[in-house]
């Protein structure tokens, strides 16, 4: 009799644990319904591109403003490229307006004091930079790479090593975020589950090359973890996605937006403008291109 009392109870507690999973494993589809739900300010900014911007309450409890650039590689005439300096520390803005771009983010990790890449890099099919052996594997496991064909993705670090890569061009950068349309497990370090502006590209199953950046260190915008951030590209749809250098580097620039071309609020100079911008060694282009040349 005591066994036929205690199976309604067991059944009703498995029924409980039963819903908790169930409320709790549909995390990228809440911050999707969310993402669906809050108001973006959108911007047609030529065929096949569309710039967003997100500013309020509604993500991970906090306050954050958001920028993507999303470009439908199917319809824009455009290339996507790497600039670069060995020497001298350049704004993502000046990189951008110098080789006639039509929009930016700053790229992966460089030398704050001497400038270059500290992570490996490679344009025009040579090598110009190594990862330096102080470099967490985790910041470095993947990179932005462009084929010989100029198309563009995002790569897992070769287990032989970045010398093993045959991409045109690629600059190493980490951690990787989303791959094969999955998040990612986070390595548990401060870099990753403290809040920092955040800069990231990522590539959906259609085809549309996402940039974007998070920004942080205000009142106005907290920034995000890299978990958060991986969550957040893959709710915007990405199968693959890379966290780009951050904190004072995080930049976005779209030619005839914003402030001189700045559209996200960089925090280097600890002020929410768009005035804050730093200096970096390397960063990502999007150039355009007549159809003639497709």
């Amino acid at each position: 009799m005591k066994r036929l009392l205690l199976l309604p109870l067991f059944v009703c507690l498995l029924q409980t644990v039963s819903l908790e999973i169930h409320a709790q494993a549909p995390e990228a589809t809440a911050i999707q319904d969310k993402l669906h739900r809050s108001n973006w300010k959108k911007e047609k900014i030529g065929r096949g591109m569309h710039w967003r911007y997100y500013h309020g309450n509604g993500l991970y409890n906090s306050r954050q403003s958001i920028n993507v650039l999303d470009i439908n590689l199917n319809k824009a005439a455009i290339e996507v490229s790497l600039a670069h300096s060995d020497s001298a520390l350049i704004k993502t803005s000046m990189f951008a307006r110098n080789n006639g771009a039509l929009a930016a983010v700053n790229g992966s990790y460089f030398d704050t004091k001497k400038g270059g890449s500290v992570v490996f890099l490679k344009t025009d099919g040579e090598v110009k930079a190594n990862t330096i052996q102080t470099m967490p594997e985790y910041r470095e496991n993947a990179a932005i790479a462009i084929n010989a064909d100029g198309k563009p993705a995002v790569i897992r670090k070769p287990a032989a090593g970045w010398q093993k890569t045959d991409a045109q061009e690629a600059l190493a950068s980490g951690p990787l975020l989303v791959y094969e349309g999955k998040p990612e497990t986070m390595v548990p370090q401060a870099f990753n589950t403290n809040r920092h502006p955040r800069t990231a590209i990522g590539f959906t199953k259609d085809n549309h090359m996402l940039l974007v950046t998070v920004d942080g260190r205000s009142s106005e915008a907290y920034g995000m973890s890299n978990e958060e951030l991986a969550q957040l590209m893959h709710s915007l749809g990405c199968q693959s996605a890379i966290n780009l250098d951050g904190g004072g580097s995080t930049t976005m620039w779209i030619q005839g937006k914003g402030t001189n071309g700045v559209v996200n609020y960089p925090s280097d100079n600890k002020a929410y403008d768009h005035e804050g911008e730093r200096a970096v060694a390397n960063c990502i282009l999007i150039r355009k291109v007549s159809r003639r040349s497709l």
